[in-house]
């Protein structure tokens, strides 16, 4: 029903506002309070009215797809309603109805029909009758109503076209034995319509499958002991609701315009993944348009291994400026199938403002926690909504920041000074992985070498014996200048040589885990130890201060234009 969605912004604040071809699937990603809930709040509003509000932030305006009359006049065929007693009609219009499973309750509305069949195939010439037909096809789900949408329902007359997704299932043994299997591969229960409250149906999970259909369907003796034995949704755990309840409703619901708030919620990650799965999977032909928000790196994870038509859109609301940007399913797949950013957790970025890499998880769990102590005091140098992660090695960081940067995301790299007698490739690779103009690189290798000697004639050892400081006058000057220019591009070296020349106050001894361990025993636990070490001027909080600078501008360089 939905054929484009055009933004109100775009990739950059250069570039025209983000217009979206849209596929049976798009996934809203991004960090928190960056839109994605209200995208689906808005694309709701504008299906129910097809027309958006003055109030919306985030969607200019949707094109619809228009219907031939003969599917238009088929979908009808399928939801008009027989009129109550007394019920009048008026002439040439028609009452259409559907269950709502938001809420349980039916909707109803009556339409001109021969004005529906003609605004449907010219969705432009609105007059407010498709409106009334797309808001019947259009169900959003949230945290709360996602749980009773396996509530007990109506049979209602079989005979008839059914009233809700339940009586849709109970006729339909095809359908009905997918979300079976869809069940039992997640739970390894059996899902089964439970006749037996005469002219009520309950959703029930079984131990065992049902002989047949007369076990599960009929009314004799044996069907009432097979359901006695069974377990009613109602009693089992919220995620089980969730999960069934929204695999029941896209399956049997019959949405045309399904729009899901975080899917994850209620269930861990690997059914979120299977939930992510199987949704794609069921609308992979179809017409309908399916519209989720997550902040789950599974379930999107399970979108794009369905093989489904997929778009995938990053919000950032909060931003100054606004940002959407559409990301390529090219750019992902290698987030998912490199064995080094799988296990990472790279794509949880997806969910970040923003993302800083280190070369070790000591460095990772250190850095972090000084962010931690920042952002705790309201310190303008913490990072809010900024993703920790840790590669194998300071070559290894930039191939994490690359591909991040690829998709939009501010990812910088933090690595220690030896960085700086690797050369060749080596020191190629942080110049790609942070986009720094190629025409630069000969001019930064040539830095490098000069600088590497500088050091080397100290005699002493760059990485442990000071790094920066053991330069003097122009040579130090020198090396300052060329951390400076890295650091525009997001590449940030530890000037005093590595970790462990941070907080030197502190006396902590060793290397990696054993000086981390060390140092946050003497830094305290909370603010009433009276170790506690609190944010000061210079040293490490200015370090993350300088990262913060590099990842709030807007006009930062290193990242790459669509």
């Amino acid at each position: 029903m939905i054929k484009k969605i055009l933004f109100k912004f775009g990739a950059t604040e250069e570039q025209a506002p983000l217009d979206l071809e849209v596929t049976p699937i798009t996934v809203f990603v991004g960090p928190n309070n960056s839109g994605k809930s209200r995208v689906l709040i808005e694309i709701e509003n504008f299906c129910r009215r097809t027309m958006g509000q003055p109030n919306d932030l985030v969607i200019n305006q949707l094109e619809l797809m228009p219907y031939s009359k003969e599917d238009i006049e088929s979908e009808i065929s399928k939801i008009e309603q027989t009129p109550k007693l007394g019920e009048t009609i008026n002439p040439g219009h028609v009452i259409l109805g559907k269950l709502d499973p938001q809420n349980n309750q039916m909707f109803r509305a009556q339409v001109n029909k021969e004005a529906l069949v003609q605004e449907a195939q010219n969705p432009t010439q609105r007059q407010g009758y498709y409106a009334s037909f797309l808001g019947i096809y259009t169900v959003r789900l949230d945290g709360t109503n996602r749980l009773n949408l396996l509530n007990e329902q109506e049979a209602g007359d079989l005979q008839t076209t059914p009233n809700n997704h339940l009586a849709h299932l109970f006729i339909d043994n095809d359908l009905r034995k997918e979300v079976r299997r869809i069940v039992y591969d997640a739970f390894k229960k059996y899902f089964v319509i439970d006749p037996t409250k005469i002219g009520k149906l309950r959703v029930r999970l079984s131990d065992t499958e049902p002989k047949n259909e007369r076990e599960e369907k009929g009314w004799e003796s044996e069907a009432i002991e097979f359901h006695r034995n069974s377990v009613e949704i109602s009693n089992a755990s919220d995620g089980v609701k969730a999960f069934t309840g929204i695999i029941t409703t896209i399956l049997a619901g019959d949405p045309k315009v399904a729009l899901i708030d975080e899917p994850e919620a209620f269930l861990h990650p690997a059914l979120s993944s299977k939930l992510g799965k199987e949704i794609a999977t069921s609308l992979k032909q179809s017409r309908k348009r399916l519209f989720v928000s997550t902040h789950s790196a599974s379930f999107l994870m399970g979108c794009i291994q369905s093989g489904s038509p997929l778009n995938i859109v990053r919000l950032t609301y909060n931003y100054n400026p606004p940002t959407a940007r559409l990301l390529p399913q090219e750019k992902l797949l290698p987030l998912m199938r490199n064995p080094l950013l799988r296990s990472t957790g790279v794509l949880e970025g997806l969910f970040y403002e923003s993302v800083i890499v280190t070369e070790a998880d000591s460095d990772r769990a250190f850095y972090q926690e000084i962010n931690e102590r920042l952002l705790a005091i309201n310190d303008p140098r913490g990072i809010a909504s900024c993703l920790f992660i840790n590669a194998q090695n300071k070559q290894t960081v930039w191939d994490i920041v690359k591909p991040l940067r690829e998709l939009g995301i501010p990812a910088l790299g933090i690595v220690d000074i030896d960085v700086l007698k690797d050369g060749g490739q080596e020191w190629t690779k942080p110049l790609k992985g942070a986009y720094i103009p190629e025409i630069s690189h000969e001019s930064l290798h040539k830095q490098r070498q000069s600088l590497l000697k500088a050091f080397v004639d100290t005699g002493s050892d760059l990485k442990k014996d000071g790094g920066i400081t053991l330069l003097e006058d122009a040579e130090r000057e020198a090396c300052e200048n060329l951390f400076s220019q890295l650091k525009e591009y997001g590449v940030f070296i530890v000037p005093n040589g590595e970790l462990e020349s941070w907080v030197k106050k502190l006396g902590a001894t060793g290397h990696g885990s054993k000086w981390l361990i060390e140092a946050f025993e003497k830094m305290g636990e909370t603010p009433e130890d009276p170790n506690y070490l609190s944010p000061e001027d210079g040293d490490v909080w200015s370090f993350i201060g300088e990262a913060k600078d590099w990842l709030a501008d807007s006009n930062r360089k290193g990242i790459p234009s669509l």
